[in-house]
């Protein structure tokens, strides 16, 4: 055998061999883990911590409805209302959880004899409430900047149960009604924050 082809053979038989030698514990390790290893938690840095998002767990049964196109950039509208705010991601599930409730987040103009005297928008504000006039109360952002300046006025927002915080801005005749779309909304804001 000459020298160029012996070279050649023991270059791949030590390859092989230390294919070996590296593929054999790596392989080894995968089949047989460490008896004390514990599970990691994963979080994705792109979505919102479930944890922030509903701080004290959903209270009572969940609703939940398919949203069409309008409602889906409703619900964007109202999470780029929050941000432009300053206000966490927790204010926007109040917000989302109370449109839901309010509107079914339609932006809603006057309903005629099934209208709540003049509420309007996706919050059913009122303009003789002093909320605006109907053409700012059924503009999204408007709408949404003027629920969460309520919501910032409440003491201690940040730490109660959504129909808590909800009810104290909209003064509702259902004032646990909100808390039925808490589930939903914290997973429209996991799903939009950042898209």
């Amino acid at each position: 055998m000459n020298t160029i082809m012996r070279k050649g053979v023991l270059s791949v038989a030590g390859m092989a061999f230390v294919g070996g030698v590296f593929a054999g514990p790596v392989a080894h390790a995968v089949n047989n883990p460490v008896s004390d290893a514990r599970p990691v938690a994963v979080v994705q840095a792109d979505k919102p911590d479930i944890g922030t998002l509903i701080p004290h767990g959903t209270q009572g049964e969940q609703s939940h409805i398919d949203l069409n196109d309008e409602q889906t950039a409703n619900v964007k509208a109202i999470i780029a209302a929050t941000k432009k705010a300053g206000l966490p991601e927790r204010a926007a599930v109040i917000s989302i959880a109370t449109s839901l409730q309010e509107s079914k987040l339609e932006n809603l103009g006057h309903l005629g004899d099934r209208n709540d005297h003049d509420s309007l928008g996706l919050f059913q504000q009122r303009p003789s409430s002093g909320w605006g006039t109907p053409e700012q109360i059924t503009d999204p952002e408007y709408s949404t900047t003027a629920f969460l300046k309520g919501l910032k006025q409440v003491d201690g927002w940040q730490d109660m149960p959504l129909t808590d915080a909800a009810q104290t801005v909209q003064v509702s005749a259902y004032p646990d009604a909100y808390a039925q779309w808490e589930q939903q909304a914290a997973d429209l804001v996991a799903q939009y924050w950042n898209s």
